[in-house]
């Protein structure tokens, strides 16, 4: 498999990089920092508000990138559509993962303040754990496959289809069931509440800013993990 170095373009990597890592210091100073209305029931909580949400965008961005990549590489079995679609699913999960646990946090001190739960079952939640595991087969089934153009074939394959089940687990399904997470049947969304100005401003950056860090780690990994690539079929190079 004939292997080429990756374009160098570190002016927009490092500008990237700047911008985000300046949006994150002003989300986390204004998130801890910041007057926030005194919403009902999450109070002083919804400052998870910039980092729980933003992380899923994130995960979203990142597993269309992935699926992107899987297509392209069904097309053109060209190995660094496989790198990449593996390393933006990573990113994804990980971002997942940090979800999924800040929501766990929020959800004790808010839904559960009193009972000592930290896991309800909440549709959700309980969606939002699917697809983590769905991602985690993911990788798993990569592990169990040594040739690497099959391998490449078939995990691009279940990435897709990893990916179109999106939708229906963090959006479709538990919009139709009773839930206390924001956007379900009986719950509104922040859009449709008390999420003021004040908020906003903050809550936007954030999702750039996470968009920002998912693209760095992204594109470290796919540097990493080609260069590894390089090296194992050409060890002189």
């Amino acid at each position: 498999m004939a292997t080429a170095p990756l374009p160098t373009r570190s002016w927009t990597y490092r500008l990237i990089r700047g911008l985000s890592a300046l949006l994150l210091v002003g989300v986390v100073v204004a998130g801890f920092l910041g007057a926030i209305p005194r919403l009902n029931i999450i109070e002083e909580s919804a400052r998870n508000l910039y980092f729980h949400v933003p992380m899923w965008f994130g995960l979203m961005a990142a597993t269309l990138v992935s699926a992107y990549h899987s297509l392209r590489y069904l097309q053109t079995q060209a190995p660094l559509r496989d790198v990449r679609a593996r390393e933006a699913a990573r990113v994804g999960l990980v971002l997942g993962l940090l979800g999924i646990t800040t929501g766990m946090v929020w959800a004790r001190f808010t839904w559960y303040a009193g009972t000592n739960l930290w896991w309800n079952f909440d549709p959700k939640q309980s969606m939002a754990a699917v697809l983590l595991l769905i991602y985690g087969a993911y990788f798993v089934l990569r592990d169990s496959i040594e040739a690497e153009e099959k391998r490449g074939r078939i995990a691009a394959v279940y990435n897709l289809l990893a990916f179109v089940t999106m939708p229906f687990l963090l959006y479709i399904i538990p919009r139709q069931m009773v839930s206390l997470h924001p956007g379900a049947e009986g719950s509104p969304a922040f859009s449709q509440t008390d999420l003021a100005p004040s908020m906003r401003w903050v809550f936007y950056p954030s999702v750039l800013a996470f968009m920002g860090l998912a693209w760095c780690l992204y594109t470290q990994r796919v540097r990493l993990a080609w260069l590894k690539l390089t090296l194992r079929h050409d060890p002189l190079r």
